[in-house]
């Protein structure tokens, strides 16, 4: 009786660590799902600020390319009402460019310490690109070009910079992704400035004043 009073007590001690286990594995399988959803969630929240951000670039870029374009400087200042109409669309324009830089959006993107050699270096080199293009834009362009190309899949038009190339695949993906975004604009503002200069230029030889003509 004795031995069978002792048997039922380990069978009941068993079962209760049994019914133990189960809940916390559970509650581990709970936890882990939260754990889950969570992930989706905070990478649909990286992706929203991601497309903000860019948006936010994309609006001051338009900005910028309204206030340098020709359109605004066509807007003849001879005529009182053109040249009212004119300041109001720069103040307009200034006036939007400060309410888009109030906006910040910020993405961090998590390096170790060679992604994070890779993007200095990365920087750097278009950082110079860009200087250069003040003082030669037909040869900044083109080492421009060279950058942008090492960051496409598509055979690109223009030879590679391999030296750039294999900096920019030692970056961690994100800033892969933003590096491009940033050579896009960049070239993309040089080409827009290149044609402006030349519109310029040609209503300059067009005018018969600027050629000593009356």
């Amino acid at each position: 009786m004795a031995q069978a009073k002792i048997q039922a007590k380990m069978n009941e001690a068993m079962c209760s660590k049994f019914s133990r286990t189960v809940s916390m594995a559970d509650r581990s399988g709970q936890l882990l799902e939260s754990l889950d959803q969570l992930e989706m969630r905070v990478e649909a929240l990286r992706e929203a600020a991601s497309a903000m951000e860019q948006e936010r670039e994309l609006i001051l870029e338009t900005i910028q390319s309204i206030q340098n374009g020709q359109e605004l400087r066509n807007v003849s200042p001879g005529d009182t009402r053109l040249c009212w109409e004119r300041e109001e669309l720069s103040l307009t324009a200034n006036h939007l460019m400060g309410r888009t830089l109030c906006v910040e959006v910020s993405v961090g993107t998590i390096r170790n310490s060679q992604q994070e050699e890779a993007l200095r270096k990365a920087t750097s080199l278009i950082d110079e690109i860009v200087k250069k293009l003040l003082d030669d834009m037909n040869s900044g362009r083109q080492l421009l070009l060279a950058l942008y190309a090492a960051c496409v899949t598509e055979a690109p038009p223009v030879p590679i910079d391999q030296k750039f190339q294999a900096i920019v695949i030692s970056c961690a993906l994100e800033d892969q992704k933003k590096i491009k975004r940033r050579l896009e604009t960049l070239v993309r503002n040089v080409d827009n400035a290149e044609k402006n200069i030349k519109i310029m230029d040609h209503q300059k030889l067009e005018d018969p004043q600027a050629n000593g003509c009356q």
